[in-house]
């Protein structure tokens, strides 16, 4: 497992921006409805490794399907670049686009196909 990392990363207007610590070596490309769509490549993060620097008044949340997911995006710009959860154990989780994580070359990145949309 890749060392963890602390990254920082926001939408594209600098609205919200936050720090995150990931061992970022893998991330998930996942063809539910909405993942498609918006192109996420994702990295999970426990809460407490999350912090959110500034931004919180711009967030609005999105649910959908069975609404456990918050899905957060920008107000003034639109890009969701987190969003919050639980994971499978149980435990408060952060959803990361490591697209919109700062300096990170998403294209060296493993990617691991998930069907969401069969879920």
């Amino acid at each position: 497992m890749t060392d963890q990392t602390t990254y920082s990363g926001g939408c594209h207007c600098g609205a919200v921006r936050y720090s995150v610590k990931l061992a970022l070596s893998t991330v998930i490309e996942c063809n539910c409805s909405l993942c498609r769509r918006r192109g996420w490549l994702l990295a999970f993060a426990p809460a407490a490794d999350f912090t959110l620097e500034r931004g919180a008044e711009a967030l609005i949340e999105y649910q959908f399907n069975k609404k456990r997911v918050q899905h957060l995006f920008c107000r003034v710009c639109g890009v969701q670049s987190f969003g919050r959860g639980d994971g499978p154990d149980g435990k408060a989780t952060v959803a990361i686009n490591a697209r919109c994580l700062d300096g990170v070359d998403t294209s060296k990145l493993t990617v691991k196909q998930v069907d969401g949309a069969s879920l």
